[in-house]
């Protein structure tokens, strides 16, 4: 079994924001978010995956997560999506 790790563009009021979290089926939760289903993502008016990382254990995955909504962990995801989110004119986040 997989442990996923993932970020999601998320737009609200044409105000960009990225929402990450863990799960252990990536499909499933990518579909609750985009259903309405999960509380913190709900208000959000578009809701994109952008990227994922998969782990065989939780406690990673978790750890992974948790790096991820740091200040490196942002530089992170800016350098590793950097032609994505310059095609998208995302500036900051």
């Amino acid at each position: 079994m997989f442990y996923y790790t993932y970020v999601l563009r998320c737009t609200k009021n044409g105000v960009i924001y990225f929402y990450v979290g863990y799960t252990t089926d990536l499909r499933k939760r990518v579909k609750r978010h985009l259903q309405k289903e999960v509380e913190a993502t709900r208000s959000y008016e578009r809701i994109e995956l952008v990227y994922y990382e998969a782990c065989q254990n939780k406690t990673d995955a978790r750890k992974r997560e948790l790096q991820l909504k740091t200040g490196f962990g942002k530089g992170y995801i800016k350098r590793r999506l950097v032609s994505y989110l310059q095609s998208a004119g995302v500036a900051q986040w």
